[in-house]
């Protein structure tokens, strides 16, 4: 499985509370550009509005830029795939709780296109500390048992 695009920062800048799997609505232009690896989470988040749910500001580039249609945003707001269930928690959570949804990675599942989205609350700034140190802690260790 695949993962074709991955938002590092999120798990870096907010703290996941949960986790669930939704299903995108694209083109097959942006399949195949998906499917190439030319899929940005960058300043992506996800939006619940009538009973919907959207990813907004992920960018997918043309799979071929020369054969794009004129009017092609790579930017476009996308449908996201979620039971009715999963949207009402979203966004009643959203909306009370004052949480975040943002995607976390894209993959394959069989033959379909797979985003995983998370509801986050943004980390402080002793918190994203606590997480660099960490990480370095764990670097030092995997480093002198490689040498042993």
């Amino acid at each position: 499985m695949p993962n074709y695009a991955e938002n590092k920062k999120a798990r870096f800048e907010y703290e996941i509370l949960e986790k669930y799997e939704a299903g995108i609505e694209l083109t097959g232009m942006e399949t195949k550009s998906v499917r190439q690896g030319k899929a940005s989470f960058e300043g992506a988040f996800v939006i619940v509005r009538g009973g919907e749910a959207f990813l907004i500001n992920a960018n997918i580039t043309p799979f071929q830029p020369k054969n794009a249609p004129e009017n092609y945003d790579p930017l476009r707001n996308r449908k996201l795939l979620l039971t009715k269930k999963e949207i009402r928690e979203l966004a009643e959570s959203e909306a009370n709780k004052s949480l975040t949804i943002v995607p976390l990675t894209m993959y394959n599942k069989g033959r379909k296109i797979k985003i995983q989205i998370a509801l986050v609350k943004g980390k402080k700034k002793f918190d994203k500390r606590e997480t660099i140190k960490k990480r370095e802690t764990d670097r030092i260790i995997r480093r002198t048992l490689k040498d042993y």
